[in-house]
C-alpha cells in the first residue's frame, strides 16, 4: 500500500474512532488537506482493496481487514512519535511530522530495534 493510501486508512481510523465508527468523506478531505475528489478517489482504492465501505453520500466505515491495517498504520506512527520524542527529544510539532513520514517507511527489522529502546 503507498504512503498516500496508508494516510487516508488512518485518517479513517482516527475519524471513526472520534464518531461512532464512522468518518464522513468531507471531513477526511479537510483533515488531509485535498479534495473531495482526490479523498473520493482514494476511498475507493480502499474499497476495492477490502479496508472500508463507502457507498456515495454515505459515511465511510473500516471493514475487518481495515481496522486491522489501520491499527499497524496507527501503532507504527504511535511508536516513531515515542521514539522521537522521549528517547531522542525531538520537539513535539517536529515529531508528529517526522513520525508521519517514518511510519511509512521504515523496515520491520528497524522498527524492532526501535520498539526495544521505547519500551525499555
Amino acid at each position: 500500500m503507498t504512503q498516500a493510501m496508508e494516510d487516508y486508512l488512518k485518517t479513517v481510523s482516527i475519524l471513526a474512532s472520534e464518531n461512532g465508527g464512522e468518518a464522513r468523506l468531507t471531513d477526511i478531505a479537510s483533515r488531509l488537506g485535498v479534495s473531495k475528489p482526490s479523498a473520493f478517489t482514494a476511498l475507493k482504492v480502499l474499497e476495492g482493496r477490502g479496508l472500508v465501505e463507502h457507498r456515495r453520500y454515505r459515511t465511510v466505515r473500516l471493514t475487518k481487514a481495515g481496522h486491522t491495517a489501520a491499527a499497524e498504520i496507527r501503532g507504527r506512527y504511535a511508536l516513531m512519535l515515542t521514539f522521537l520524542t522521549t528517547i531522542i527529544g525531538v520537539s513535539a510539532v517536529t515529531a508528529e511530522k517526522d513520525a508521519c513520514l517514518l511510519e511509512h517507511c521504515l523496515s520491520a527489522e528497524t522498527l524492532g530495534r526501535i520498539r526495544a529502546l521505547a519500551l525499555d
